[in-house]
């Protein structure tokens, strides 16, 4: 899943659902795994495959016309429990960026430790990218990371969003909390020499 992130065009999952929780992402009876492979095949296990297994073909993700790398959801995504499951199951479908107005602060953190990027955009902006989808499934955005910006290529909206300097880099150079320490090794070895007591 470690994946560099610059800029990315792609066409969009529309779920204009209000505070879809993190037991509609990932249902509990998942959450016995402790690895994050398979997590994205029951992402929205209880939407997407009825009772024997079989497609619900009135859900978004089973409808051959929709496709793409980001999600744009409804208005406080993520919320519930913490579960860190959610956000391996958006990434391990092949969500790279998830578009809302507004993000529970866990499962934000969650997705963004998965290198998949939350993007905040306003209430008008997010209803008008649910617009642009709905009359034209092909509607491509673009998340561009280093300048921050995401825009509605149908209309050439264009909204700047906020992201955690350190969080930016570390998607930018497809680093975890890890990597970015082994990386760091030679500066935090000099600071322990220069500050010895």
């Amino acid at each position: 899943m470690k994946q560099k992130f610059d800029t990315i065009i792609s066409t969009c999952i529309p779920l204009p659902l209000e505070n879809v929780d993190t037991d509609q992402i990932i249902p509990a009876r998942f959450l016995k795994a402790t690895d994050k492979q398979g997590f994205g095949d029951n992402l929205f296990r209880d939407w997407r495959y009825n009772k024997d297994g079989s497609l619900k073909e009135d859900f978004v993700l089973n409808d051959p016309s929709y496709s793409g790398c980001i999600l744009v959801a409804g208005k406080n995504f993520g919320s519930g429990s913490s579960r860190e499951h959610a956000a391996w199951a958006i990434a391990g479908y092949g969500f790279r960026v998830v578009i809302s107005s507004f993000f529970a602060d866990i499962h934000k953190n969650n997705e963004l430790n998965n290198f998949v990027l939350p993007v905040v955009v306003s209430e008008d902006f997010l209803q008008e990218l649910f617009e642009s989808i709905s009359s034209d499934h092909q509607t491509q955005v673009k998340v561009d990371l280093p300048n921050q910006t995401v825009t509605n290529l149908s209309t050439g909206r264009s909204e700047h969003f906020e992201i955690n300097g350190y969080k930016k880099h570390c998607l930018m150079n497809g680093l975890d909390d890890i990597d970015f320490l082994i990386n760091s090794k030679e500066k935090i070895e000099a600071w322990e020499q220069q500050n010895k007591s």
